[in-house]
């Protein structure tokens, strides 16, 4: 008899660990169910620039990238140095604001690894004058202003050289100087400024070589205000610009595609005409 109730008093036993075993999995396991996230979790894309029509560009492409779970935050800086230094620093994920030449000054300079996405759209080089309606008109020794750093001298020696108005020498380095000029027949003296302040030197020099974006806020457009244009038989493209390490990802390529969308290029058709032109 004690035997007899010994055994049944140790099967209630092992039956009663098997279930309190059995009750703790559930439980764990409807707690693990319970904690999974059911959505994916919204990515903050940092993306650096300047002035419409980037500004205007990021804007456009928020809501599409919304939908994609890409929160979009625009950081609005102001002079041309800083969007460069915040993303290679990482203080940003990606910036829209400058041609790829810059880019490869930037990164030789500060042995850096910023890499080009996507180019957006050329922003139609122009030459304007206050007082002159032709370069025929320049009088020989003009003051024509540049902008100061290496792309963009060897953008507006270019500029200048395509149309005949000087002569460059064969280029043997990444970017012409005013070195490289063999031909000035009038002696136009350039001088290199900075290029936030190419547009004040509207009012003080003879002509001045800018892109649309500098030419807008004084009411000037390539068609109707520029004596010379470049066109878009160039390597100079606004572009989407990246770091090595980040360039591939999934969220600086859906910012890519969304900004090379149909939607984008009707944009700048219908709001900018020839002073940028889709590059895709």
């Amino acid at each position: 008899m004690k035997k007899t109730l010994l055994f049944l008093v140790t099967l209630f036993l092992i039956v009663l660990t098997a279930c309190s075993q059995e009750n703790n999995e559930t439980t764990k396991n409807n707690e693990e169910t319970q904690t999974e996230p059911k959505t994916e979790e919204e990515v903050t894309l940092k993306v650096a620039s300047l002035i419409p029509p980037m500004t205007e560009i990021l804007e456009l492409v928020k809501p599409k990238l919304k939908e994609e779970g890409i929160n979009l935050e625009m950081v609005v800086l102001s002079d041309n140095v800083q969007p460069n230094t915040a993303l290679a620093a990482k203080e940003v994920d990606a910036n829209f604001f400058q041609h790829v030449p810059y880019m490869e000054e930037f990164n030789k300079n500060n042995d850096a690894e910023l890499v080009p996405v996507k180019p957006i759209y050329f922003a139609n080089y122009g030459v304007y004058s206050k007082e002159f309606s032709s370069m025929d008109e320049l009088p020989e020794g003009s003051v024509v202003a540049i902008a100061n750093d290496s792309s963009n001298i060897d953008r507006s020696l270019a500029l200048l050289a395509q149309h005949e108005v000087i002569t460059l020498k064969e280029k043997t380095g990444s970017f012409y100087t005013q070195a490289d000029i063999i031909e000035n027949p009038k002696n136009y003296k350039f001088e290199e400024v900075d290029l936030l302040m190419l547009a004040r030197m509207y009012d003080d020099a003879d002509a001045v070589v800018m892109t649309p974006a500098y030419a807008a806020p004084l009411g000037l457009t390539p068609k109707s205000d520029a004596l010379l244009t470049e066109g878009i038989d160039n390597e100079f493209a606004i572009t989407l610009i990246a770091r090595k390490d980040n360039a591939d990802s999934e969220p600086i390529q859906k910012l890519a595609e969304a900004m090379t969308s149909p939607e984008i290029r009707e944009f700048l058709e219908e709001n900018y005409n020839e002073t940028a032109i889709p590059a895709f």
